[in-house]
């Protein structure tokens, strides 16, 4: 039996309360954050105004007025605690299937507009991610990043942001690239981006640092009220869910957000129970089960 990352407390200014799990990213040091966060919300106490869990850590903003600095501090050590022991950590959650065409014209036009910016200026974006993961054959990259299962594990930057981690992998399975040198004035919507092991998919048009690899073919944010998948809070990202990218090629690619355009276009999605104890214990077996009959 082992224990989830002990957490260490730091007061922001008079408002907030910083909870740092860890200094590196951790699959266990986010499911912690995230178990400790949805506790919080459960329990609606007074004088919390916000509640925003990270890839390893998690900030709660409060009202000092209602709830004194200590007690809050004393609740979530509290809940902190309880939440250390993985048999008792189940969260239920989402797998969601992300239609992906990779090396699409528009990513590729877009990482050439910003050579300058890059560390590589002689290689597109997705040829640079390519060779720094010791890829020579464009399929062979495609299928290792498609068949990778990757755990949502914070979301904002711009609104709809999702941070990805790729499961059950070791370190040296993951791929992972530096980040531009320094950022893209913008960046286009959709587009799946890689910086260092996270993957994000870039609601709307804007900066970023992240090599672009591709386009998602659904939108990770419903502007327009399209999708009634979206309808509960327009943005598809959840923590804890976890996408499955699917290779697709450019036809597809429009049929997909043709029909989504005209609310005809459905989500493959699944809801399972995931168990942190498991992935701990089995790891890339235990990712695999989940992903049966996906």
């Amino acid at each position: 039996m082992f224990n989830l990352p002990e957490t260490h407390f730091n007061f922001g200014g008079d408002e907030y309360i910083y909870a740092e799990i860890s200094r590196d990213m951790r699959i266990e040091s986010n499911f912690k954050a995230l178990a400790v966060t949805d506790e919080l919300r459960k329990r609606e106490i007074p004088g919390i105004i916000d509640i925003v869990p990270s890839n390893s850590s998690y900030l709660v903003r409060y009202n000092p007025d209602i709830i004194p600095a200590r007690d809050l501090l004393d609740l979530l050590k509290e809940i902190d605690l309880t939440k250390s022991n993985p048999t008792k950590l189940h969260f239920s959650v989402r797998i969601v299937e992300i239609p992906a065409w990779y090396d699409d014209p528009v990513s590729k036009e877009f990482s050439f507009r910003y050579r300058n910016r890059h560390p590589s200026p002689d290689l597109s974006d997705f040829e640079f991610v390519m060779k720094v993961n010791g890829f020579t054959d464009k399929e062979a990259f495609i299928k290792a990043h498609s068949d990778t299962p990757y755990l949502i594990t914070m979301v904002g930057f711009l609104p709809g942001t999702a941070w990805h981690f790729p499961l059950g992998l070791q370190p040296n399975e993951i791929i992972q690239a530096p980040k531009y040198n320094s950022p893209r004035a913008e960046t286009p919507e959709r587009g799946m981006g890689l910086g260092g092991a996270f993957n994000v998919i870039y609601p709307v048009s804007g900066p970023g640092t992240y090599q672009l690899i591709g386009r998602s073919a659904v939108s990770v944010v419903d502007q327009h009220n399209h999708s009634d998948d979206l309808e509960e809070t327009s943005f598809l990202a959840r923590p804890g869910d976890i996408w499955k990218y699917r290779p697709i090629n450019e036809s597809e690619y429009h049929k997909i957000t043709n029909e989504e355009r005209t609310g005809k276009h459905t989500l493959k999605m699944k809801e399972i129970d995931l168990s942190p104890l498991e992935y701990a214990e089995k790891g890339k077996q235990y990712i695999q089960e989940l992903m049966e009959d996906f």
